[in-house]
């Protein structure tokens, strides 16, 4: 073979190989660019936009995310220090220290209206079961008896009728720490402002018990002859 037919043969095939380098790298670029393009459009488009015809229906997880997360509301913001907001727990000792407060404090006696007593004598009262005894007399029993021997009368009980004509089973307004009790207990009692004590006392219907305020009262009544000091009433 010539020299010059061989180099002319070993040219022409680096010319078809060139030529065939080319056109697969000219390919090759095209594909890639569509890549590229395809996906600079996916992350420009809007987060709700809907495929266009001929697009895929899938679409990435990481899009999926960012739809989901356009979609959601937004949350409250966290109230930050010092904006007035005074949780629970806080109030708890304030509560406590009320509680603990209101139960050390003595309880005070409370006007309460009693309705209907029954008188027993002329210084106790009965509602029901419970009994109630009028502060600052001594009670008189219904058994006394008054007046010197052959004028005798039973004053026990004309005090007892004295004092349940003035009630006429109305409602009396009594000092008690409450409206239910089991023992006996001593207190003032009045009927409207009419305090039952010093009616009592006043008209000698009974005796003023020791260091009473009302002894004045009674001793008045003494001198002047009223009730339990003067002569029976049923003969004037």
């Amino acid at each position: 073979m010539r020299p010059a037919a061989f180099i002319t043969g070993i040219t022409g095939m680096a010319v078809v190989a060139g030529l065939l380098m080319a056109g697969e790298a000219r390919l090759g670029g095209g594909t890639a660019g569509g890549e590229m393009g395809s996906a600079e459009e996916t992350a420009t488009a809007p987060a709700g936009a809907a495929p266009e015809a001929g697009e895929g229906a899938t679409i990435s997880d990481d899009r999926a995310e960012m739809i989901a997360r356009s979609t959601e509301p937004a949350a409250p913001p966290s109230p930050a220090p010092g904006d007035g907001v005074i949780s629970k727990p806080a109030d708890l000792p304030q509560q406590a220290e009320t509680a603990a407060g209101q139960t050390a404090s003595p309880s005070a006696k409370k006007a309460t209206e009693l309705a209907r007593p029954a008188v027993e004598n002329a210084g106790i009262l009965s509602f029901g079961e419970r009994r109630l005894q009028l502060t600052g007399i001594v009670p008189t029993p219904v058994d006394r008896i008054c007046g010197p021997t052959g004028r005798q009368w039973p004053c026990g009980m004309m005090a007892k009728t004295a004092l349940r004509l003035l009630l006429r089973n109305r409602s009396v307004t009594c000092d008690l720490d409450t409206a239910e009790w089991k023992e006996t207990i001593t207190t003032a009692c009045r009927l409207g402002t009419e305090d039952l004590s010093a009616w009592l006392a006043e008209n000698g219907w009974a005796e003023a018990a020791a260091g009473s305020p009302l002894t004045s009262a009674a001793e008045k009544a003494r001198q002047a002859r009223k009730g339990l000091y003067g002569d029976d009433p049923r003969r004037n």
